[in-house]
């Protein structure tokens, strides 16, 4: 097995131990076990492929479904928590609140929408993206909603793109990365119908699923978010700008993921080009 091949089995195999048992306490050594590899190759694997720590991941991971579990359950904080391996409140509250930007208390009275902000890596991606260089798979695992996309053909998806993510992130730094993504997803959120399901389909790209064949009334979705556009957010005493593109594609009957994917980045295309609302039949 050559050294690609190997980076890749360990990869795959740490992602679906992590995922299998976000709800189970288990150590760094557990997985690096599992992947039959030293903790440092597993270390150093995860954050060539991810660009996290191993921690960072399981962290997002758990308070992304500890967030989903606070907006449609009715368990208690405490019993939320103890699911997700934190052993007291006050630790699950600052995981939380470092992910969100508000404790969870605060998060169940305000959030409005969907609370996918991390979902599960894209195997696809990990592979063709980040080790072979290819463009036509997103980051993100979306797979549990493909039935749900493809029972909406004819209808829009409005697709949105963070506008100089990448020097924020290498140049502020990846906090500050995940201030502007946060910030994007709860206007992206914000600007939803309730019926209407918002994703995370990129490290920078988003997704709203409108239900609806009304162009009009998609670009009105559209000019509620990027009325936003050069609103600042604070980080470490400065003020960074977040101004997101968008861009609407319309679900064909025959739905393949690889098709969405491209016309997704066809209209982001357009999008950033022109720096305007692109609609794309």
């Amino acid at each position: 097995m050559n050294t690609f091949e190997n980076s890749f089995t360990i990869f795959i195999s740490a992602l679906e131990y992590i995922e299998e048992n976000l709800m189970s306490e288990f150590s760094q050594e557990d997985i690096a076990a599992h992947c039959y590899c030293s903790l440092s190759s597993l270390q150093k694997t995860w954050k060539f492929c991810t660009h996290l720590s191993l921690k960072e991941y399981i962290q997002k991971r758990r308070v992304t479904l500890a967030g989903r579990d606070i907006l449609r359950t009715d368990m208690n904080m405490l019993d939320i928590a103890m699911k997700y391996g934190y052993n007291s409140h006050e630790v699950f509250t600052r995981a939380f609140t470092k992910v969100w930007g508000v404790p969870p208390t605060k998060f169940k009275k305000e959030w409005k929408g969907s609370t996918d902000l991390y979902p599960k890596l894209n195997t696809k991606y990990i592979e063709k993206e980040e080790l072979i260089n290819m463009r036509n798979v997103k980051k993100f695992d979306v797979s549990e909603f493909y039935d749900y996309l493809k029972g909406q053909a004819g209808t829009y998806i409005l697709c949105f793109d963070i506008k100089n993510l990448m020097p924020i992130n290498t140049e502020i730094g990846r906090d500050a990365g995940d201030k502007v993504i946060l910030e994007s997803f709860r206007r992206i959120n914000e600007a939803a119908d309730e019926n209407m399901l918002c994703l995370r389909m990129g490290g920078d790209e988003f997704v709203m699923i409108t239900e609806t064949d009304d162009s009009e009334k998609v670009a009105a979705i559209a000019e509620r978010v990027m009325s936003q556009n050069g609103n600042t957010i604070p980080h470490n005493g400065q003020e960074i700008d977040v101004t997101l593109w968008c861009g609407a594609i319309m679900i064909g009957k025959n739905l393949k993921y690889t098709v969405l994917c491209s016309d997704f980045e066809a209209v982001m295309k357009k999008a950033r080009e022109s720096g305007k609302f692109e609609l794309m039949q």
